[in-house]
């Protein structure tokens, strides 16, 4: 391969613009709209919380010229077009449920949900509804993640190593159990994510896991057999960073992606024979990427479309899935 493929990623800035009603005003609300304002054509028109002074603060810093005091307030709002869930993982189901019972297109922060159940009755739902909905998994809209899905349609991949782990204070979120705190839906959804999208549907999973200070929780191994008969090693940790890289390797050739690999950045393409292709993008965190995913969901509801080939429900439904079995292994309960 004397070069590699070009990134086939259409201009965010030239995606119909919808009307985007935000449904909470955390972190993520926060990265999403920052993404949205700085790289597309895409309006922040309405946000909605569970106070009225959180949406007006939230609403004035995002430049968003309505501010709803209910989530209910916000999906009833006729002006708006798609409602983006921004709230914890164990309200995801909730409040997708209530934007799809208002008639309004969703997308749902990752994972979609927090088990199997909760994912197949959303898109039940939206099915139902005749509804857009999809997971934002935003990493595979990436450019970068388009140039590896085209290399890997002429690659038999045999193994995906992948590390995710990033070190919190006590204090932080992610350790309470009851906003679905741990490693398992923060952090174990990119690499679980990305060894499910290289290998396919798992045939057998082992999980192992550790303990955090306060008792949750804290890290995971993970061993997944393909039932094409790859392996995938990952781990995730909230209580260590890790180099958070991810390898694709076949018989012919090794894709080791810089990390974070979930992140806009670059990756070494290396063959058996001993060629070495390496690709570059400007490295930048979620304000630099989240935008690729809004401006595709915009084209496929303009074109009346209800769901996305990069991130199908059937893809999001399968890591619930396997979620379901990792805690069970494990003994992570749900929130």
């Amino acid at each position: 391969m004397p070069s590699l493929p070009v990134a086939r990623t259409l201009d965010p800035r030239e995606a119909p613009a919808l009307r985007w009603g935000i449904l909470g005003t955390g972190w993520n609300a926060e990265k999403f709209t920052t993404a949205l304002r700085r790289h597309t054509t895409q309006q922040v028109y309405a946000v909605g919380s569970r106070t009225q002074a959180s949406a007006d603060r939230f609403a004035a810093a995002v430049g968003a010229p309505v501010a709803h005091g209910t989530y209910e307030a916000l999906v009833a709002d006729p002006h708006v077009d798609i409602i983006y869930v921004a709230t914890p993982h164990n309200f995801h189901h909730e409040h997708a449920l209530l934007a799809i019972a208002a008639g309004k297109h969703v997308l749902i922060e990752k994972p979609i949900a927090v088990s199997e159940s909760e994912a197949q009755d959303i898109a039940n739902r939206a099915a139902a509804a005749g509804v857009f909905c999809m997971e934002a998994f935003w990493t595979l809209f990436l450019p970068k993640y388009d140039v590896l899905t085209q290399l890997m349609a002429d690659m038999a991949i045999d193994a995906v190593l992948a590390d995710m782990g990033e070190y919190f204070t006590l204090d932080h979120r992610i350790f309470d159990p009851a906003l679905a705190g741990g490693p398992i839906f923060d952090m174990a959804t990119y690499p679980l994510s990305i060894a499910l999208w290289a290998l396919g549907d798992p045939a057998q999973i082992s999980a192992n896991g550790a303990p955090a200070p306060n008792g949750i929780n804290g890290q995971l191994a993970i061993t997944m057999e393909s039932t094409r008969g790859g392996l995938a090693a990952l781990h995730t940790s909230i209580v260590g960073e890790t180099p958070t890289t991810a390898t694709f390797a076949g018989l012919d050739a090794t894709i080791v992606v810089d990390g974070p690999f979930y992140q806009p950045g670059g990756f070494t393409y290396t063959t058996r024979a001993g060629a070495r292709l390496r690709y570059d993008e400007e490295r930048s965190a979620h304000e630099g990427g989240l935008h690729f995913q809004a401006a595709a969901v915009a084209r496929h509801i303009a074109a009346g479309e209800t769901s996305s080939p990069v991130r199908p429900l059937a893809d999001s439904i399968r890591l619930l899935r396997v979620m379901d079995e990792i805690r069970a292994q494990v003994g992570i309960p749900l929130p």
